[in-house]
């Protein structure tokens, strides 16, 4: 049905939701004109970039209010199952991002309700429909490796969550469920070019306890067998150098393919003497995988200039998925996008976990800290779960100060506090009503949080106008004080900057610097306007780089890290850098809650200028025993490539082009002294001097968290 045109909506606008919206402007008999998330004001903000018309907060309300042709369901994986089945009731298309569901019954049940209702479901392995492993599979099916004997699938990446949270992710709440959420991408290889195995063996090993007392496994390995027929599937999670790779290994040639490069490269002998062959063989194969980088960076740049999904490698996967479903809606799916391919890989997801030998958790210690504090919070922490919150709710449970955290979600980091100091409150502060509920009772508020946006206006809205909602909640409940947590970016801090105290102003052109400092620098004129207009009783904190326990050791304040293994320092990088640790920061915050007459003031936290970006990268290389690339580049290096950017976009009329700044790159070289007697003398604040010091807590065991 060349012809046909469909009407498609969107449910859930996570991040694999902006490569499905670009897959499908590519296709010119699809219109997309509804998108749907619970979180409203991310479905608003995502509708606007993209020009969809139409926005809803419930699968309800899109279904009652508009009729469309097929959805696409990108929630998170427990809600496939659920979602797709009142999309498929309704009689409409559903194309489900894998996994298809959580439990093969579930994916059959689908498969039964589209064929009673004569529609269609897909679901997306994307990875399928890769250029270089259709060129694998186009060799395989078509016998240019002669008889299969082994299949190797490898997916070596490091996976954020484990380390970074969120800890209540569905993800991480069961050891197996990684294999439901990771696994599909290998799984349906193995289906692909072997079948469902005869038999299989199961090993997951390096175990890690998360925060929330649970488990997860970094390392599996299954073998599996069918008829003659050997394949092994490893995933490893710790961080290290990305893998995703397939080797097929048949009796007259090899094939390799490789997904994070982009290659594909096929092993066989050529007509030459044994002695010549090996030198043939790899002068043919460099020359291939030369000629495929530069197509790659070929469509990279044409994607720039055309829009197109096609550019980036997983992008292009996603769009020629997207592509199959649509061709073939109207006579019969694509096997590797069928409800079939869905339902046999949730199957053998299900026989890898229950082979795996996985223990029982006891999660008594736990759950022994969900009791309701004894008495009243009235200190409110807002972002009490970044890395800064993290450690302030610890302080003040130390000190047994009654705490109340606002969180989205209780189950991920919030469910290790102690909750005989700590009140848990699931909202969200940019609903005023939670707000409402969060301040209740409450004298201090701490605000830490920091709005998760994509654009200039994103951060104005639920960033500055959220905070100005906040600060007006205060003044109308009485609070006795809010607390700010800014940031030193708003301050110019080049080689011209000189001492930097608090009577400093902050960067005369901060209108030309980055989003984040021209946020914060709004934020705190907003606050600093309705103290004097309002009698507004707020503090602003301005940390420098901040460092410690649940850190990044690869921390951008250093320079700029392209790879965990590759470092550009910010100019030369050999002065001292205005460092802090968190432990330090957080004191600053707790001493502020009680010190009199302190309403108006802004505080600059930097602790003992003690390490230059170069010595920095040093203690890590040899606390952990490795070496890293590392170079000065300088400033004018960085703004050139960025102004380079820009023309691109410009010519292009991108949507998102703004005239780089010079001096913006010229402040991340933080080449300013920080003069923090203020804070010293008026909060009795005392930060770690001692350098062994520093480098013990802020760069060897966040090292250390990340190795283990």
């Amino acid at each position: 049905m060349p012809n046909q045109r469909y009407r498609v909506a969107i449910l859930g606008t996570g991040y694999i939701a902006e490569w499905h919206i670009k897959a499908l402007r590519a296709l010119r008999n699809v219109e997309v004109d509804a998108v749907c998330d619970l979180d409203r004001g991310r479905a608003e903000s995502f509708a606007a970039r993209h020009r969809i018309p139409n926005v809803h907060g419930s699968l309800g309300d899109l279904l009652d209010l508009h009729a469309h042709d097929a959805v696409h369901i990108l929630v998170p994986a427990e809600g496939h199952c659920r979602a797709a089945r009142e999309v498929l009731d309704r009689g409409v298309h559903a194309f489900i991002e894998k996994p298809m569901c959580l439990r093969s019954e579930e994916c059959e049940a689908l498969s039964e309700l589209a064929i009673a209702k004569g529609v269609q479901v897909g679901v997306s392995h994307n990875f399928l429909y890769a250029g270089v492993y259709e060129q694998l599979r186009r060799d395989v099916m078509g016998g240019a490796l002669g008889r299969v004997d082994q299949v190797d699938i490898v997916w070596n990446k490091e996976l954020g969550q484990v380390t970074n949270g969120p800890f209540d992710a569905w993800m991480l709440r069961e050891p197996g469920n990684v294999i439901f959420e990771i696994g599909p991408h290998s799984v349906a290889h193995l289906l692909d070019l072997v079948g469902q195995p005869d038999a299989l063996s199961v090993r997951a090993t390096n175990p890690i306890e998360l925060p929330t007392g649970r488990l997860f496994f970094r390392r599996w390995r299954v073998e599996a067998y069918k008829g003659h027929v050997a394949a092994n599937l490893s995933f490893s999670f710790v961080p290290g150098f990305s893998e995703h790779t397939i080797h097929v290994r048949g009796s007259t040639a090899a094939a390799t393919v490789d997904f994070e490069r982009n290659t594909y490269i096929r092993h066989q002998h050529l007509r030459h003497d044994y002695d010549l062959d090996r030198h043939a063989m790899s002068t043919k194969e460099a020359a291939s995988l030369r000629k495929q980088a530069g197509n790659t960076l070929r469509d990279y740049a044409v994607s720039k200039v055309t829009k197109s999904p096609g550019g980036n490698p997983f992008g292009a996967s996603i769009a020629a998925s997207v592509a199959a479903f649509y061709a073939d809606l109207g006579r019969g799916l694509d096997p590797r996008i069928s409800a079939r391919m869905g339902r046999d890989t949730v199957a053998t997801c299900e026989r890898i976990v229950s082979l795996a030998g996985l223990p029982t958790q006891d999660l008594t210690q736990t759950a022994t800290k969900l009791s309701v504090p004894a008495r009243r919070p009235e200190v409110l922490v807002l972002g009490a779960t970044g890395f800064i919150g993290k450690e302030l709710v610890r302080q003040l449970t130390l000190l047994d100060r009654p705490t109340r955290v606002l969180v989205r979600k209780p189950g991920g980091t919030a469910a290790t506090f102690d909750r005989r100091v700590v009140d848990v409150m699931q909202g969200d502060i940019s609903r005023p009503e939670d707000l409402d509920r969060a301040l209740d009772g409450i004298t201090h508020v701490i605000h830490l949080a920091r709005a998760q946006a994509k654009t200039y206006d994103d951060f104005i809205k639920h960033d500055v106008e959220v905070t100005g909602i906040l600060a007006e909640k205060c003044l109308a409940r009485g609070v006795s004080r809010l607390i700010y947590t800014s940031s030193i970016s708003p301050y110019y801090s080049g080689k011209h900057a000189g001492t930097i105290t608090e009577k400093t102003p902050l960067d005369a052109k901060i209108g030309r610097r980055n989003a984040y400092a021209r946020i914060k620098a709004l934020t705190e004129e907003t606050l600093l306007a309705m103290h004097r207009r309002d009698g507004l009783p707020m503090v602003i904190f301005r940390p420098g780089i901040v460092i410690g326990r649940g850190s990044r050791p690869f921390h951008p304040g250093v320079g700029l890290w392209a790879w965990d293994s590759i470092c550009r320092f910010w100019g030369r990088g050999t002065n001292l850098l205005p460092i802090v640790l968190v432990d330090d920061v957080a004191s600053a915050l707790v001493a502020a809650l009680d010190t009199p007459g302190i309403e108006g003031e802004c505080f600059n936290l930097v602790g003992e200028p003690c390490i230059t970006a170069r010595e920095f990268v040093r203690e890590i290389e040899n606390h952990a025993g490795i070496t890293l690339d590392t170079a000065p580049s300088s400033i004018a290096r960085f703004y050139l490539a960025d102004m380079s950017k820009w023309l691109i976009k410009l010519l292009i009329r991108h949507p998102d082009r703004r005239l780089p700044s010079y001096r913006d790159w010229e402040s991340r070289s933080q080449r300013a002294v920080y003069d923090c007697t203020k804070a010293k003398t008026w909060l009795n604040w005392l930060p770690t001097t001692d350098r062994g010091e520093i480098v013990r807590r802020g760069i060897h065991e966040p090292l250390a968290e990340r190795l283990r």
